[in-house]
């Protein structure tokens, strides 16, 4: 979890005097200087927050700003500093009344006296010049900045005072710290945003590009209309609740091209996420292509048009970076296997057998839903193949942390081949087959300097599990989608770290019936709802569901430091490229709010109610960018507010 620790800065940066790439409006310096504070008092943040309880004090200690000396100046920005974040009630101006809105809404946002100039048509952002992956994030705003014209659902007009006649906001000025700090885990993604009300020069500072990136996205928010009109006497101070925010797309079950996921991508950037949790193979499919074991693509794929090849991996990863998105890759093992058979026959264990025959008790299926396989973890050659994929992988994607799935081992298919048989009539017991193959497995992958991520049944299922004492805690991390907060609690009070993707929150794929071609459950005719109507994770999961739930509840202040963060989970039963961003937005919007800001408002209430129309707003603006999100209310609600509450309980 981020701490939001801010420096000031003690060095200035020398501003490039032409556009050395030739770029309108955007101009790169080189290099980072200090942290992530204003370089000059001169832009104290009291200029913006004339109607805070603070103000005499602020007017005070800034007449000092232009006698005293640059150290005195230095400390007199941090003192302002201190006592504005001390105090809540300034930077929790409520967005949704002046109808301008950030998503997700910022940690401190202070906009006193809402007024908006214009946005120059000359536009320019002044930026580092030595980091590629911002310089494309800047020449990607200033166009979005300068074409976007977004229209807001409910006229800002009428609670903003627009001066056409100011001065308009002629440029951004982009200061980061630490230009070398890579996208990685627990990387500082705070900024700061200031634009002052007299227009003219915005300042965004960032302790890292990632965190400016997220101020990018902000001030993009912070501006609509054609002409473009620009929001003034802003100051923004922001960072995370939580350092994992992510979606998970399964691709195996139906798959999904290069532009789907670089859209996802793009609207997680929008919305401030951060990981892109990739589960690239199952029992279905083996879409990657693999340079070292060709084959398991080749023949376990579902066709060559339906493969991702490195250079299409590589698209993706550095897609991601230019986004302030890691992607994390998964290659769930030794269960969720039965599409190595194609390539590998010899490895796997019920193959292409008949997922839960006739006759047979649910206990003694071959696996959850159709398409059975999991690896055999007695076979040597097995290891062979799998260290192959392991190296690859790692290879393709730099990302530190390594899915290695383990989840959902269904004894009836390890029991189906004669060699397991064997072993078990031996004395053996399939939690052992289990420890076997993780102990062969994981130090290598951590040898690849890589921090294994496994889904929570490798440790709590109640039939085949490992001992604690394989999975090392400073190695391992623990994705929770079971038993809500108590798994949770489980994981963290074994002093293990956790990701929370709870199916009974997060999973977008339920309450859309099974996928079960001869289900009797559907032959009803009163219209009672028995079994969900065939989703085992129904009902459906709204978007105030996933807004509401709260990852750390019932956890110490020390167990919920071990709560990494969460992830929505998008499995592919039923859902392919023509449902897949109706399926994730804006019910994922609502996750990245939950876990950026919070779920909250300044008095420790949730803040839902607030948050409908602000999720209407943003939910327009990013259908407007092209992506299909779909609706949560008429559009009669956001025109007439208040009329779609209700004042009475429902039980």
């Amino acid at each position: 979890m981020l701490n939001g620790k801010r420096q000031i800065i003690t060095q200035h940066n020398k501003l490039a005097n032409k556009d050395r790439n030739g770029r309108a409006g955007i101009k790169e310096h080189s290099g980072s200087v200090g942290s992530g504070l204003p370089p000059s008092p001169s832009w104290a943040p009291y200029k913006y927050l004339r109607q805070s309880n603070q103000v005499s004090l602020l007017k005070f200690l800034a007449s000092y700003s232009t006698s005293t000396s640059t150290t005195m100046q230095i400390l007199i920005v941090i003192l302002l500093m201190g006592l504005l974040l001390a105090s809540a009630a300034p930077f929790s101006s409520s967005q949704s009344d002046s109808g301008v809105n950030v998503w997700p809404k910022p940690r401190n946002f202070s906009w006193p006296q809402p007024q908006a100039h214009l946005l120059s048509p000359n536009f320019a952002i002044t930026s580092p010049a030595n980091h590629k992956y911002l310089s494309s994030a800047v020449k990607r705003y200033h166009q979005l900045l300068l074409s976007e014209h977004h229209r807001p659902l409910v006229n800002p007009s009428s609670s903003v005072r627009i001066n056409t006649s100011a001065p308009p906001l002629l440029t951004l000025s982009l200061t980061v710290a630490d230009l070398a700090a890579p996208l990685h885990h627990g990387v500082d993604e705070s900024y700061t945003l200031t634009i002052p009300i007299t227009g003219g020069a915005a300042n965004l500072w960032a302790q890292t590009a990632w965190g400016a990136m997220r101020g990018l996205e902000t001030l993009s928010q912070l501006v609509w209309g054609d002409p473009s009109l620009v929001a003034v006497g802003v100051y923004v101070w922001d960072s995370p609740l939580f350092g994992h925010r992510g979606v998970m797309l399964d691709t195996s079950r139906n798959f999904y091209g290069v532009e789907d996921i670089l859209r996802t991508i793009e609207a997680m950037s929008a919305n401030k996420l951060n990981v892109f949790h990739w589960h690239i193979t199952d029992s279905h499919s083996f879409p990657l292509l693999l340079p070292s074991e060709p084959d398991l693509a080749s023949k376990g794929s579902y066709g060559s048009a339906m493969q991702y090849s490195p250079a299409d991996v590589t698209k993706i990863v550095e897609f991601g970076l230019e986004h302030a998105v890691r992607v994390v890759p998964e290659i769930d093992a030794p269960g969720h296997t039965g599409s190595w058979a194609e390539a590998y026959p010899e490895i796997v264990t019920c193959a292409n057998m008949f997922w839960w025959p006739d006759g047979v008790d649910w206990a003694d299926r071959l696996a959850s839903e159709p398409g059975t396989g999991h690896l055999n973890p007695l076979n040597p050659k097995t290891y062979q193949v799998l260290k192959n994929v392991i190296h690859d992988v790692s290879t393709l994607f730099p990302e530190p942390f390594f899915h290695a799935g383990a989840d959902e081992i269904i004894p009836g298919c390890w029991k189906a081949d004669p060699t397991i048989q064997s072993f078990l009539s031996k004395g053996g017991t399939l939690s052992e087959l289990l420890d076997l193959f993780v102990n062969s497995t994981f130090p290598y992958i951590v040898s690849l300097n890589r921090t294994v991520v496994y889904w929570e049944d490798v440790l709590l299922d109640d039939n085949v599990k490992v001992q604690a004492t394989t999975l090392p805690p400073e190695h391992t991390i623990l994705q929770t989608w079971n038993n809500g907060h108590n798994n949770t609690k489980r994981i963290v009070s074994s002093g293990y770290r956790v990701i929370v993707s709870s199916s009974e929150f997060y999973y977008l794929d339920c309450g859309h019936g099974d996928f079960l071609g001869n289900d009797s459950l559907y032959d009803q005719q009163t219209g009672s709802d028995t079994g969900n109507g065939g989703s085992w994770c129904g009902p459906f999961k709204t978007w105030q569901t996933i807004y509401n739930y709260d990852i750390t509840y019932g956890l110490t202040e020390d167990e919920a430091k071990l709560v990494l963060g969460g992830e929505v989970a998008l499995w592919s039963e039923q859902a392919d490229p023509t449902v897949l961003d109706a399926r994730i937005w804006p019910r994922t919007s609502a996750l990245a709010e939950s876990l950026w800001s919070g779920n909250r408002d300044a008095m420790g209430m949730k803040r839902y109610a607030e948050a409908t129309d602000r999720l209407n707003e943003w939910r327009s603006r990013i259908v407007a960018r092209g992506v299909r999100a779909e609706p949560i209310q008429p559009l009669w609600c956001i025109r007439n507010p208040g009329m779609c509450n209700t004042v009475n309980s429902f039980g």
